[in-house]
């Protein structure tokens, strides 16, 4: 079917929302305008779905959320009536329509007599993959895009261990939500009569003391933070998202109070006003944060994305500039950390186990084998570090001590199965506090971490290619990078090929193979000669492809010389193509 022929579908349909059909009259002239909204179905992939806000089967809408929803109420359907009685918690972000989407989801499994839980405000991601397992709920959905710009909105679907989808499961709903084959015609129940009859129930606070309560318990030094929590200045800036609320109480029960929020940054905003991006991963949403921490002189500064999921850290560095720390970084610092303090309090358990993804730093597995503890890699993506959990749950080969990833995801605590920012902002606070009883700043502990394991530095670049030409170019570079592979990077060898989406290893020199034990994706990852990697990774959610870089020098000299080199390589053979 013909993207002209959808949009004259919607355009005639008589009970199209009024404010939709007003965008397309708006676009009535602009031909290119609306096949960019009806040239394909907005995709619901392994991760659920994200997309620009508007009119169209290529736009987040309340016809493409109850279509999603039809389809993950079919999937349930299918699981039988136990699934639908235990039912589905619905939590949501500040964004755009993100309530109404909430709704809208809620309706659509109600119509199909599925139990139904929504919070009464705004939650963290992590608080719903916790509140999965704590209602013993057999499905979860974020309505969130995360830290993307404001004219975005998603869905995540989360299974009942509460983390998100994995392949085989994403695979099921998948199929479900592609077997609805008309967005404007999905039944919706009456939000009134479906409280009345009980499909539809609103989540106070319990959930969330119950959480709470979960996370006073990684402390590793509680007595120590309840002497000295007062000492650390700690500004801290939720980025106009879902964890205010959350960290702010939890700082205060773990014994931190002197504790400043940004107030600009305060209250949730879906234009996110005061930043370009709402992305602790973005040095410049840090600005007024640092501005706070130059007043007070602030030990620390954290912050949050929309969702919650993400936490970026702020220091001061030697210089008394205040600098954002990379994910890699502040996950080394928390891995050591944890590490070190669970050894000398003899609770590390004998198989405990590290995860992190094959784009994260290895700096990770070198501190855990210091400590005797293996590094399990996952395919890009939290969920994958999350079915980790629930599968060592289940066989009992190896105690969780933490997973991380370079997108600045941690986790500590395994009652949550997604990355937690509430959780890794208090961790870190803890491990700042004990830093600086010791007389030791956040940023002090990291160089320790260089002098000690090596000196590693990562980096990612990322193109935005937009639409079906975006599309293409992004194929192209995939397909010119495995096709006619690098032999050598920045004067280096390229010693070993790895190709995710053939699940094969190639070493260069022999030319002999080895399985990777890892789900398909569409990966390449290259690992040269003297120990430095760069991995290319088109996006799942967004019209992107993600470039990641890996070095270790023997000094802090000769690390930046070598990600410099690399990094330049790989982008000018990058760029070349996409301007061709």
């Amino acid at each position: 079917m013909s993207w002209e022929t959808v949009y004259k579908k919607w355009i005639a349909d008589p009970q199209l929302d009024p404010a939709l059909k007003k965008q397309l009259d708006a676009m009535a002239d602009d031909p290119e305008k609306l096949e960019d909204c009806f040239y394909t179905n907005l995709e619901f992939g392994t991760g659920g779905m994200r997309g620009e806000i508007g009119p169209g089967t290529n736009r987040l809408n309340l016809y493409t959320i109850r279509k999603a929803s039809e389809g993950l109420a079919r999937y349930i359907e299918n699981a039988g009536e136990e699934a639908k009685k235990r039912g589905v918690v619905i939590a949501h972000d500040p964004r755009h329509f993100s309530a109404e989407f909430t709704l809208e989801a809620a309706k659509t499994l109600g119509a199909h007599g599925i139990k139904t839980y929504i919070f009464d405000s705004l939650r963290p991601t992590p608080v719903l993959s916790f509140a999965v397992r704590d209602l013993h709920a057999f499905s979860g959905i974020v309505i969130t895009a995360s830290h993307n710009p404001p004219q975005y909105n998603g869905y995540k679907v989360y299974n009942e261990f509460g983390g998100q989808l994995p392949p085989k499961e994403a695979d099921e709903v998948i199929r479900f939500v592609a077997s609805v084959e008309d967005e404007l015609a999905v039944q919706v129940g009456d939000v009134d009569q479906l409280k009345a009859s009980g499909y539809l129930e609103v989540v106070g606070d319990q959930v969330d003391e119950a959480y709470q309560e979960k996370v006073q318990t990684l402390s590793l030094n509680p007595e120590r933070i309840r002497r000295v929590g007062s000492d650390l200045k700690i500004v801290y800036t939720p980025l106009h998202g879902t964890s205010r609320y959350p960290i702010i109480n939890g700082l205060k029960r773990w014994g931190f109070t002197n504790v400043t929020v940004v107030k600009e940054q305060e209250e949730p905003d879906p234009e996110f006003s005061t930043v370009k991006s709402p992305n602790p991963e973005e040095h410049a949403a840090f600005k007024i944060a640092m501005e706070y921490g130059r007043k007070l002189d602030a030990d620390l500064l954290i912050g949050t994305d929309p969702d919650s999921d993400r936490l970026g850290v702020a220091v001061k560095n030697d210089q008394g500039d205040y600098v954002v720390l990379t994910g890699n970084q502040t996950g080394a610092v928390l891995l050591d950390y944890l590490l070190t303090q669970k050894k000398e309090k003899g609770l590390l358990p004998d198989n405990g186990v590290v995860v992190k993804t094959i784009v994260t730093s290895e700096i990770g597995r070198t501190i855990a084998a210091a400590f005797g503890i293996p590094t399990v890699d996952t395919l890009t993506g939290f969920k994958f570090i999350g079915e980790k959990i629930h599968d060592y749950e289940l066989s009992g080969k190896y105690s969780f001590l933490f997973g991380y990833e370079e997108s600045y995801g941690y986790l500590i605590g395994s009652f949550v199965r997604d990355k937690d920012a509430v959780q890794a902002a208090l961790f870190a606070c803890e491990a700042a506090a004990y830093f600086k009883s010791q007389g030791k700043s956040f940023y002090d502990a990291l160089q320790d971490v260089f002098k000690t394991y090596g000196y590693f530095e990562e980096g990612l670049e990322s193109l935005t290619l937009k639409g079906i030409t975006g599309k293409e170019e992004i194929a192209a570079i995939m397909n010119n990078f495995r096709t006619q592979p690098p032999h050598e990077v920045a004067g280096v060898m390229v010693a070993v090929i790895e190709d995710y989406q053939t699940s094969e290893a190639v070493e260069t020199d022999s030319g002999s193979t080895s399985a990777i034990k890892l789900p398909k994706s569409n990966v390449l990852k290259y690992k040269l000669k003297d120990g430095s990697w760069f991995c290319l990774r088109p996006s799942g959610t967004e019209p992107k492809i993600k470039f990641y870089f890996g070095v270790k020098g023997a000094d802090a000299a000769d690390r930046d010389k070598k990600f410099n080199a690399l990094k330049k390589a790989v982008m000018d053979r990058v760029h070349g193509l996409v301007s061709k």
